[in-house]
């Protein structure tokens, strides 16, 4: 624990509200969010299954890696191949000591209606703080499933077409594997949402004074004492020539992410040529979005995979 006391007030109590306070913004806009779920139940239609003898399949807390938190939920379609059904992963948000995968479930509903031909899998990863789990655990546990499930192809009759989808910390995660590892596979696609793109900055220029406080619990350092450390966890880091075409999606109002953290990858994405879209909410918070917003963000997504994953 942190002896440290900030305005009179410790370390320790701050860290623990910050971390609530990614998950329970991320919550609020999920519950908002699913009012427009019947909506998108509505105008949304499976497409007709061609081979009905396959039926489409839903697991719990599948199992990737050793540890309790190394769980996945994962949807299968119906009909699907080898060949052709593409994959979704989604990466929960959570400053990287809270949240689970419970946090997307919304989001899984809403992606099944819109791309009822993807493999969903839905994870939770080990979570960092008070010395433990410190990174790059939480990069290693998505390393660890994307294996996985690139392993069980097979198995799952699915394809090595894999999308990545984060949000928050989720969305660094989701960043930092497409970007820095093309091994077992190049991931094809990323959908980033308000994700930390540059960990040195985030520390040095942050929007709220508990940004700091909040690396230094997870890394268990700081940039000046460890730059690499930080430089090796930051996806702006990895980004080249090839790196993995990425849909950018950020609010003008973020407090806990600032808008800098995404433009700052848009502009390197532009610069190599890597297509990307930056999608910009002049209003929108950490997620805390209306259902407007959210209807619009996933108009978005939904036509930027289909073109690069289709």
């Amino acid at each position: 624990m942190f002896q440290t006391t900030l305005f009179n007030f410790p370390v320790s109590r701050f860290l623990r509200f910050f971390s609530t306070k990614f998950a329970a913004v991320l919550k609020q806009l999920f519950i908002g969010f699913l009012i427009t779920l019947s909506f998108f139940s509505c105008k949304k239609k499976d497409k007709p299954v061609d081979n009905p003898s396959l039926p489409s399949q839903s697991t719990s807390n599948v199992s990737y890696g050793t540890d309790a938190r190394n769980i996945m939920d994962v949807y299968l379609p119906a009909a699907r191949t080898e060949a052709s059904t593409p994959v979704l992963i989604m990466i929960h948000g959570g400053g990287w000591s809270s949240g689970d995968k419970a946090d997307f479930a919304p989001f899984v509903d809403t992606m099944k209606r819109r791309f009822p031909n993807y493999a969903i899998f839905n994870i939770t990863y080990r979570l960092a703080g008070n010395g433990v789990n410190l990174f790059p655990t939480q990069e290693q546990d998505v390393k660890k499933c994307v294996e996985f499930i690139y392993n069980k192809r097979s198995e799952y009759k699915i394809s090595d077409k894999l999308v990545l989808a984060g949000a928050s910390a989720g969305g660094h995660l989701a960043l930092l594997q497409a970007y820095k590892y093309t091994s077992p596979v190049k991931i094809k696609a990323v959908v980033d949402f308000f994700g930390p793109t540059e960990l040195t900055q985030f520390y040095n220029n942050p929007p709220t004074v508990l940004v700091p406080l909040l690396l230094l619990n997870v890394t268990g350092t700081t940039p000046a004492l460890n730059p690499t450390l930080y430089q090796q966890s930051s996806p702006l880091t990895f980004t080249t020539n090839t790196s993995s075409p990425t849909i950018i999606l950020q609010g003008g109002a973020d407090i806990v992410v600032s808008p800098s953290q995404s433009t700052l990858l848009r502009d390197r994405l532009t610069t190599l040529s890597i297509p990307n879209q930056f999608v910009f909410y002049p209003s929108g918070g950490h997620g805390d979005w209306d259902a407007a917003t959210y209807t619009d963000a996933f108009n978005k997504i939904e036509a930027f995979m289909k073109t690069y994953n289709p």
